[in-house]
């Protein structure tokens, strides 16, 4: 619907920027006529200009000199330099009438037949205008990119948006235009369509194609009146298409409708790349402690992230190395570093490997829970899958260890499944992922009583599990302080063949 809407609106414009009986050439013979009055009275000296006027009576005589060049010498492209000229004069007779009551007498009675002629073929659409000023102060000025070839052009643009508030930068050529892209940051582009070297499609063309630039808004302008090259255009990404000469103020209303594209775009990626660095940091943070997979749940579900927590069943695992403050005491600090380290390493993976959750370190512990915050039906069973796993793998932490010269290592692991409030726990400076309750305390007791590379799990998580999956020894009755009933644990011994 845009599309149809902009094709609409330019096939209006140019019906009624030249009729076919009043051609650029003829409109351009006018203006020159009409314009000799005004220059005769700019050249007396008892005329006196002052800035920045001088300068726009200035660029008017050298458009009209110009103007002239190509009516005595007619060329392929006349009809565009003409209508890129008319435009130029245009525009600056246009800023000569919003500062009249400054200008000498003479000036004053002779401009109005230059506006006349100018706007005697083109019909001017009605605009509003801030107390007769066809351009007005913008509320949200921006960054302007004005590419054309012909210099009265860009000086024209230069003039008419700076006084709107806008910072205006030109280029000369398509190639000095896309140089500027690299380097500056642009709101709005006004690119001329029909320059030598890298024409105005090859310009949106390469932008479109550009990661960074292809937000950038483009308004293409020209002379030429070619209905399938507008088209061209418009599909290649251009936002609009305004034919010269054009309005002033058109073209201000073009531009701060670009500008807030372009702001509405570059606050979207401003939230696009925070969202980007909190998800960096919720994998930085708890990629320590969860699966890859239960990070990528949390950051489906933020709410997830707020402090509290919920009522779950969840299979508690507790490993610690057997002996360590005996090592520790008499191995040097680096040295225990390192044995905790390659331990550590080793057994983190194999927990995220069957999707456990590591609750927290302490000392040379292990804390994980299989259940939370991501449930499973399996969650008892992978818990002590992970567990055989794990006392396994210290067949290759203790290579590692007599390789570095460091003491074998054997450790212990308890397994529970029982409640727990499991969420978010502490204030909103510091909190962390972990579980509370009874069921906690009972995996604790019980790793305490457990033996030397031993795995001890409760009736809880006996019960829990499937039949004939796993080969368990004798239950024992565990007397355990802090808890009056006994704990009723089995040893697993390893898989059923």
């Amino acid at each position: 619907m845009r599309f149809i809407g902009i094709l609409e609106h330019i096939r209006r414009e140019a019906a009624l920027v030249v009729t076919e009986s009043d051609q650029p050439d003829q409109w351009a013979e006018r203006i020159v006529t009409a314009s000799q009055p005004l220059l005769a009275a700019a050249a007396r000296p008892t005329v006196t200009i002052s800035a920045p006027m001088d300068s726009d009576v200035e660029a008017l005589q050298e458009g009209l000199e110009r103007i002239r060049e190509l009516l005595a010498s007619p060329s392929a492209d006349m009809n565009h330099d003409l209508l890129n000229l008319i435009g130029a004069i245009r525009g600056y007779a246009e800023m000569l009438h919003e500062d009249i009551a400054l200008l000498h007498p003479a000036l004053k009675e002779t401009l109005p037949a230059v506006l006349s002629a100018v706007n005697s073929t083109q019909v001017t659409l009605e605009l509003p205008a801030a107390e007769g000023s066809p351009l007005s102060i913008t509320e949200a000025p921006g960054v302007i990119l004005a590419v054309d070839d012909m210099p009265e052009n860009r000086e024209l643009i230069s003039r008419l948006l700076s006084r709107a508030g806008h910072t205006v930068i030109s280029a000369e050529s398509g190639e000095e235009a896309l140089e500027l892209l690299e380097t500056r940051g642009v709101d709005v582009m006004l690119l001329d369509l029909m320059m030598p070297g890298i024409g105005g499609a090859e310009v949106l063309r390469r932008m479109k194609e550009h990661d960074s630039l292809r937000a950038t808004p483009v308004i293409m302008i020209s002379g030429r009146q070619d209905m399938d090259q507008i088209i061209a255009c418009i599909q290649a990404g251009a936002d609009d298409y305004l034919l010269k000469p054009f309005n002033p103020v058109l073209l201000q209303a073009r531009i701060s409708a670009g500008i807030e594209r372009k702001r509405w775009h570059d606050r979207e990626e401003d939230y696009r790349h925070q969202l980007e660095r909190n998800e960096r940091f919720i994998r930085q943070t708890f990629g320590r402690y969860l699966s890859d997979d239960i990070v990528e749940q949390l950051l489906e579900a933020p709410e997830g992230l707020e402090l509290g927590g919920d009522l779950r069943e969840v299979t508690i695992m507790m490993s610690d190395i057997c002996g360590f403050t005996s090592l520790a005491e008499h191995l040097p600090p680096p040295q225990v570093v390192s044995l905790l380290n390659g331990y550590f390493e080793k057994m983190t993976g194999i927990i995220f490997d069957y999707e456990g959750t590591i609750d927290e370190f302490l000392g040379d512990a292990i804390l994980a829970v299989f259940g939370a915050p991501k449930r499973q039906n399996n969650d008892p069973e992978r818990a002590v899958r992970c567990a055989l796993a794990m006392r396994e793998a210290m067949a290759i932490v203790n290579a590692a260890n007599e390789a570095a010269g460091l003491p074998a290592l054997q450790h212990r692991i308890a397994l529970n499944t029982g409640s727990v409030i499991a969420g978010n726990i502490g204030s909103e400076q510091r909190a962390k992922y972990g579980c509370v309750g009874h069921a906690m305390n009972v995996t604790s007791r019980i790793e305490g009583q457990t033996d030397n590379d031993e795995i001890l799990i409760s009736d809880a998580t006996c019960q829990a599990l499937p039949e004939g999956i796993f080969d368990l020894g004798e239950p024992r009755e565990l007397v355990v302080k802090g808890i009056e009933d006994h704990i009723l644990a089995y040893p697993v011994l390893g898989l059923k063949s």
